[in-house]
């Protein structure tokens, strides 16, 4: 099984850049499921009804979440009403919607999709290692893949999860930070890692955010209303994860990123 994973969706230009390109990745590396982080694709913060209808029409099969899950007021209904979208399951019980879901395909194969939330210099939330255990555990042995989009901000953090979960996941790959990273591997047990699969989003800025903003709040310590530009110059960042369908243990991970001169919408 191939499963392509695209990170952090940022805005219009992100929602425009995998409009753009999602279908076409998806045939030239031929993903079988296609997993989007949904979390800042509604102007930067969150996920609505029409960004997530666009991700989905854009080609994803599911959709992740993190921090920002909660920004957009229409997201409570729609985590309840649609399973293709996921919040981190290690929210306290109560929260709308579930953090872990299986999908079957069309072929008969199936796989399950885990989103879980980091705790180092992020809002409270319960152990997301305990979570997984929790969740592997009702999962059993029918799943051919699963995958785990660990939303963190620690570097350790997500290293450590990775280690925890080596052989008991497909793969776990970080979101969040929006710095695509260069340590793809697979661990020991079988199990596929990167600490940040990078933004799908607009370039020239800091980690989406129009660069001036940022840099003028960093001078002068004072706050700012972040921004994300209309258009310009976008990007689209993510991985490729090859599975062995017999003991869901990686065979490959590939870092994908696409440049182009415009996310503006045409």
């Amino acid at each position: 099984m191939k499963i392509l994973f695209v990170g952090d969706v940022v805005g219009r230009p992100g929602r425009t850049v995998l409009r753009a390109h999602l279908r076409d990745l998806k045939a030239a590396h031929k993903a079988d499921f296609v997993i989007v982080n949904a979390e800042n694709a509604a102007a930067g913060y969150g996920v609505s009804v029409s960004t997530a209808r666009e991700l989905i029409d854009a080609g994803a099969d599911c959709l992740t979440t993190g921090n920002h899950v909660w920004a957009q007021k229409e997201a409570y209904s729609l985590l309840d009403a649609d399973e293709r979208i996921l919040r981190p399951a290690n929210f306290p019980p109560g929260a709308p919607g579930v953090g872990c879901r299986t999908y079957r395909l069309r072929d008969g194969r199936s796989v399950s999709v885990m989103n879980l939330l980091g705790r180092i210099f992020m809002d409270p939330a319960d152990c997301p290692f305990r979570a997984a255990d929790t969740l592997l555990g009702e999962l059993g042995d029918e799943p051919n893949a699963i995958f785990v989009d660990f939303h963190a901000e620690a570097t350790s953090e997500k290293i450590a999860l990775g280690y925890h979960l080596d052989g008991r996941v497909s793969a776990v790959v970080g979101t969040h930070t929006h710095v695509q990273t260069a340590d793809e591997h697979i661990l020991q047990g079988g199990t596929a890692y990167i600490t940040d699969c990078g933004m799908t989003g607009p370039r020239g800025t800091v980690i989406g955010v129009r660069k001036e903003i940022v840099v003028r709040k960093f001078l002068s310590g004072l706050p700012a209303r972040f921004e994300v530009p209309k258009g310009g110059p976008a990007q689209l960042s993510g991985v490729v994860v090859t599975v062995c369908d017999d003991d869901r243990r990686a065979l490959s991970i590939e870092r994908i990123q696409v440049l182009t001169d415009s996310g503006e919408e045409v």
